[in-house]
């Protein structure tokens, strides 16, 4: 296994007798919630769902509780339409979190990833918390923590889940497929530096127990309408580079998503756009939300740059050295000159010598 995974419980380093104990509370049924952050990407449904299939072929009633909806390409995912929306329905959402014995929260690691809605009645609640999870910097709410920031995704680690748990046979094609998808997704189609030996060790498993990789690939990717392509027409033509700090972004705002008639998930990989012009090293994308009031951020960067610490710094957000989010209170053109006034200070920093 990785010497790099940490299991944590209250607080303290877990060692193998600490996660038999976790085994232990599953030996029984149990009624299991399965959350995961709000705006779910490819990981976090992946993971989440196939988690959720694990749990239910060892004999738990399980129910996954999503803050929001997904993107239109993640919903062919098996069980994907028994996928609980908190916010349409919150008072059907507390009920059931009301009475879980177990909740597992995968793919963040503090309670406002949720969105207002579903952070209040998290904390409101009880059961035992398991946290599974690759980002850095982990909130100290989970009763057990499995968290190694390393990890490629938490659909990844889902698979070291089950393996701990000595039943990966019990892994068939749909959680394959759901894993995979969640793997896929996270490493940009196994690009990016935390793909590891080990990733593709894992994912030949999950070939090999069914699951379709040309076809995976192409219901996630091979999505493209026409509104989509012209919102990404639009964002490339709203590209600004910095060349003194190695630096490109791009905006979108309210008014350009609408006249394209934005669907959730079509930005997905814009930022990349920008990130993958010649001497750059750091881009990033701002999109105005006027229903949330704010502006939404992705950050991306090669190299040893961190994004993660960097977001946390200035835009109350995280995520990994490569790539991370935030947001804004400012109006687009506010969030975009406090970004610009903030190169000159890593200047150092965004050097490529």
């Amino acid at each position: 296994m990785n010497d790099n995974i940490i299991f944590i419980v209250y607080s303290q380093t877990m060692n193998e007798a600490d996660f038999r104990r976790l085994q232990q509370v599953l030996s029984d049924p149990k009624k299991i919630v399965i959350t995961t952050h709000r705006n779910p990407d490819g990981d976090a449904y992946g993971s989440s769902l196939g988690l959720y299939l694990f749990l239910k072929k060892s004999g738990h009633q399980v129910t996954v509780v999503s803050p929001n909806d997904c993107p239109e390409f993640l919903k062919w995912l098996p069980g994907e339409d028994q996928i609980v929306l908190f916010e349409p329905a919150p008072d059907k959402g507390k009920e059931i979190l009301g009475e879980a014995d177990i909740v597992f929260t995968l793919d963040f690691n503090a309670f406002h990833r949720l969105g207002e809605v579903m952070e209040v009645a998290m904390k409101e609640i009880s059961p035992v918390f398991v946290m599974i999870d690759h980002h850095q910097q982990p909130d100290d709410f989970a009763d057990f923590q499995y968290v190694d920031a390393t990890m490629s995704s938490t659909s990844e680690m889902v698979y070291q889940f089950i393996d701990k748990m000595g039943q990966l046979d019990l892994i068939d094609q749909d959680i394959a497929s759901c894993l995979y998808a969640g793997i896929l997704t996270d490493t940009g189609s196994f690009r990016f530096p935390a793909t590891t030996s080990h990733t593709h060790r894992v994912v030949a498993d999950l070939l090999e127990k069914g699951a379709n990789n040309s076809s995976i690939y192409n219901k996630i990717h091979d999505v493209n309408t026409y509104n989509r392509m012209q919102l990404l027409g639009r964002a490339l033509d709203n590209m600004v580079v910095l060349e003194r700090f190695h630096t490109a972004y791009i905006t979108l705002s309210q008014s350009e998503l609408n006249r394209y008639n934005f669907q959730r998930g079509d930005t997905e990989g814009f930022v990349n756009y920008a990130l993958s012009l010649k001497n750059v090293m750091f881009a990033a994308i701002f999109i105005e939300d006027k229903k949330q009031k704010i502006i939404k951020i992705s950050f991306r960067s090669v190299g040893e740059f961190s994004v993660n610490e960097f977001s946390r710094n200035h835009f109350g957000g995280g995520g990994h050295v490569n790539a991370a989010g935030g947001k804004s209170d400012l109006s687009l053109s506010e969030t975009v000159k406090k970004f610009v006034e903030i190169l000159p200070s890593l200047t150092n920093e965004l050097s490529l010598s």
